[in-house]
Order: C-alpha cells, then sequence, then structure tokens
C-alpha cells in the first residue's frame, strides 16, 4: 500500500506536537461502522466488555487501522514500522451518563517517564457519529506535556476542554499522555469509543511525514516553542549540537526546580540548547533532584493513576535534550552510590536516542543493577537504542527472567526493536510466551515475531496452535 498521499504535512504534525491531537477520518462506508455498532453492542449484552480481547471478538475492527489514512497518519508520528499495542478497550457512555475526572492513562501498569519525545500514540475510534452532547472523549489541547492541571474535577478545573466529535468513522489520534476524560452523556444515544495504543519500534532517523520544512514554525496557541522544536527536530532525525547557543543563564538553571510546571518547561529546553559548558550544572541539579524530588514521583495521581517513574526530572529532561555532549557524564552518574541518580541516568540515556550509543555496554552492566528501577530503566533505553552487539542481547535474555514484570517486559520489548540481530535470544523469549503477566507474554510474541528466524517463527506457531482464541465461540456456540 502506498502511504504516500495519506502521509501528515508538516502544519497537521506542528498541531499535534502542539496541541496534543488529530482527527483523521477512516475510509470505510457508513454501512461498515454500523455493522461494528452492532456487533459491539451483541457482546456486550452477552458477555459485558470484551477488554483487550475486543479485536478477537469483533476482527473487522482492525480494517479501521489498516485503512490507509489511519495508516498514514500513524506512519507520520512514529514510523513505518510501529506496532499495536495488545491493550485494547471499548467504553461506553450511555444516556445519563455523568463521565469521568480528568486523567492521564497510565503506561498499563509499567510507570514510564512520560518523555516529551513521544514513542506512544493513543487512537480512539468512534464507530457512530459523535457529537458534543453524546459525552465524547474531553482532551485538554496542549497539556500533554503538564503532570499537574488546576483540579482533575472538571467541574473545578480551569483549562480549557475540547470534546473530540466527528461523524462515523472518526479516529482520533491522541499524544498518550494528554489529560482526557469522558463527557456527560446529555442525549438520548449511546456513545461508543474504542481505545487502541500505538508503539514507536525505532527511533527517528529522518521524516517519516511529508516534511518541507526543516525549522520549527509557530503554531498558535504553543505555550511551549523550545519544547515543539525539541520534538521537531527529534522526529526529523536532527541530532543536537554540542556547540552552546548561548551559556545558560542563572535563572533558568533555577527555574529548572520551580513549582510552577510552565517555568520548568520552558527551562528544560533554554537550558537543553547550551551545549557542553552546562553539563556539569546540569549533572550536579541531576544528582539534587533525584535525591530530594524522586519520591514525589512514585504515589498514585491523576496524572499517573498506577504510580510515577522516579527519574521524571527536569534535569534529566535537559540532558536528554542536550545531545552526544551529556553522554560521558550520564555514563558516570550510572556507578553514583545513590540509585536514584542511577535509574535517572539511564532514563536520560536511552531518551536521548542514538546519540546515546556509546552508553549501550554501561547501560547493559545496569540489568544486573541490585535496584529494580535502575534494571527497569536500563531496559527500556536499550530498547530505544536498539544496539544489536550480542553482548548486549545476551544481557537483555538474561534480564527476562527478572522477579519484576516490568524489567522483563522492557528487556523483551528492547529485543522486538532490535529484531533479527536479537536471534540468539529466542530460547531465552520463548518460555516468556507463558509468563504470568499478559504483557511480558506479548512482548515476547512481538520479539519472537520480529527476530523471524525459522526457530522463532516455531515458536510462535507451537503458542498459537494451543493459544488461539476463536473469535466465534461464544457461550450460545461453545463448539
Amino acid at each position: 500500500m502506498d502511504l504516500t498521499s495519506h502521509l501528515l504535512d508538516d502544519q497537521a504534525l506542528r498541531e499535534f506536537i502542539a496541541k496534543g491531537y488529530l482527527l483523521i477520518q477512516s475510509d470505510q462506508s457508513a454501512d461498515f461502522h454500523q455493522q461494528v455498532c452492532t456487533q459491539l453492542d451483541q457482546v456486550i449484552e452477552r458477555e459485558g466488555n470484551p477488554g483487550n480481547n475486543i479485536l478477537p471478538r469483533v476482527p473487522q475492527i482492525g480494517q479501521v487501522f489498516e485503512c490507509a489514512p489511519v495508516r498514514g497518519a500513524l506512519t507520520s508520528l512514529l514510523g513505518a514500522d510501529y506496532s499495536m499495542h495488545p491493550h485494547r478497550y471499548c467504553h461506553v457512555n450511555r444516556p445519563g451518563g455523568q463521565g469521568q475526572h480528568w486523567h492521564k492513562d497510565d503506561y498499563i501498569f509499567d510507570q514510564n517517564v512520560r518523555h516529551h519525545r513521544f514513542r506512544w500514540v493513543m487512537a480512539f475510534y468512534y464507530p457512530q457519529a459523535v457529537r458534543e452532547d453524546m459525552g465524547p472523549t474531553g482532551v485538554m489541547p496542549g497539556r500533554q506535556y503538564y503532570n499537574g492541571i488546576s483540579d482533575s474535577d472538571p467541574h473545578q478545573s480551569t483549562e480549557s476542554e475540547l470534546k473530540l466529535c466527528g461523524p462515523a468513522g472518526t479516529v482520533a489520534l491522541v499524544n498518550f499522555d494528554v489529560w482526557h476524560r469522558a463527557t456527560a452523556n446529555t442525549s438520548a444515544y449511546t456513545r461508543r469509543m474504542l481505545k487502541f495504543q500505538f508503539v514507536r519500534m525505532r527511533e527517528p532517523v529522518g521524516p517519516s511525514w511529508n516534511n518541507e520544512a526543516a525549522d520549527w514554525q509557530p503554531v498558535e496557541g504553543d505555550a511551549h516553542p523550545g519544547l515543539s522544536s525539541d520534538v521537531w527536530q527529534w522526529l526529523r532525525g536532527v541530532t543536537p549540537s554540542s556547540q552552546s547557543d548561548a551559556p545558560a543563564s542563572d535563572d533558568a538553571l533555577s527555574a529548572l526546580d520551580e513549582a510552577d510546571e510552565r517555568q520548568r518547561l520552558d527551562a528544560i529546553y533554554k537550558v537543553g540548547r547550551s551545549g557542553s559548558v552546562v553539563v556539569p550544572e546540569l549533572l550536579a541539579a541531576l544528582r539534587r533532584q533525584a535525591r530530594g524530588l524522586s519520591e514525589t514521583r512514585l504515589p498514585s495521581t491523576p496524572a499517573d493513576p498506577q504510580g510515577g517513574n522516579p527519574a521524571e526530572l527536569s534535569a534529566a529532561h535537559a540532558l536528554a535534550a542536550l545531545g552526544a555532549c551529556a553522554v560521558e557524564a550520564l555514563v558516570e552518574a550510572l556507578r553514583d552510590p545513590d540509585w536514584r541518580v542511577r535509574s535517572a541516568a539511564a532514563d536520560a540515556l536511552g531518551n536521548m536516542g542514538y546519540a546515546a550509543a556509546a552508553a549501550t555496554p554501561h547501560l547493559s552492566r545496569c540489568l544486573q543493577d541490585g535496584q529494580m528501577w535502575v534494571r527497569r530503566n536500563a531496559a527500556e533505553a536499550l530498547g530505544t537504542l536498539a544496539p544489536s552487539d550480542e553482548d548486549t542481547v545476551a544481557h537483555l535474555a538474561e534480564a527476562l527472567t527478572d522477579e519484576d514484570e516490568r524489567v522483563r517486559r522492557n528487556a523483551a520489548l528492547a529485543l522486538a526493536k532490535i529484531g533479527p540481530p536479537a536471534s540468539s535470544a529466542v530460547a531465552a523469549l520463548t518460555p516468556l510466551l507463558h509468563d504470568e503477566n499478559r504483557y511480558v507474554r506479548f512482548n515476547g510474541f512481538l520479539a519472537l515475531q520480529r527476530i523471524g528466524t525459522d526457530r522463532a517463527l516455531e515458536a510462535l506457531w507451537a503458542d498459537v496452535h494451543t493459544a488461539r482464541w476463536c473469535p466465534i465461540t461464544t457461550q450460545e456456540t461453545p463448539y
């Protein structure tokens, strides 16, 4: 399928970066979407909400995400070889529904740092036309980079709300970190919304959309053009220069610790453009924040329902924005006696992307760290860097037996991102098909699929023959 004419243009990409959402229209007929509604209603009435099994229960939903307009948009945002995540859900908002409080989705119990360089996207599919009175999904445009809002109660919050509406077949693509909620349904009609998630599998090395402009251009209402510019250049595959644009001011450095999140976000990218001259001060800030602030990220909040990652620190974001000139210092921080510093350094190196390739052997050693957060963040970082050397593959294969599922999950996803060069890990990946955690199982499956050797595919087929679920088997027709 040639997606060229369905890739996003520069303006659509800018709007997504700055505002966090984009509306796409799938190309199926109205009858198709009506059939989806009918089958969904039948499944839910007879069996309850199918949750993650929504796709095998109503397989034609998959056609929505395979059509050219949706694939073109997802390719533009996540690169050509993105993957559909196994978590999906049918949200039904019936007449009289009062809606939800504002929240962000967690990363399916994995507690990722919410990187500004987005590597996950959510898709909200409406199989029926949705008006504002039908309880559509509401979002806060431009607030996806904030971990705090005025109030999670929509009756008390002061931020602007946009209700995502459209005809049947509308697919809203949103930044995974967008603040969202179901709004009140004051109509006489049921609103159905099917949530799917997609993951970038390879760091950008060039634009994956119809890109013409090299530099970031302003978007009306963009509160953080420095942040937006960093994301834009990352998506274009541009490596940050190690040359200083201008020395970081004392005010910018001190603003990294400001309580006001708007000031912190601006300071991150002012400091992050300052080059190698600011590295020592940023490392000092990283150590200070890791020891003083990391505990505040762990409890459950509306922004992190399952709890956050202790490495989500403004200094870590700024170091990632600096690029290669900060790698050596961050590698040194991987040996810090405080696990909180090691955890933050591992995450910053991963968020940096390919510029941190030299840190690969040091991150591999972190997979044997005594603290789970260090191991988890190192495994995720190695997946982003996706090195193909045998030593890294061997360390990741060993991490597949870690006692914590978050480490196993990220190690398996890292091997999936490495792909064929990880063929020596097939024997270690195969037992994951029976892991107690469903998402570890899927990542093991995905890794074997992407490795693609005869041995890997044999393991997959053996699992499919016993685990395959028939989409037409129900209580009424059990055989």
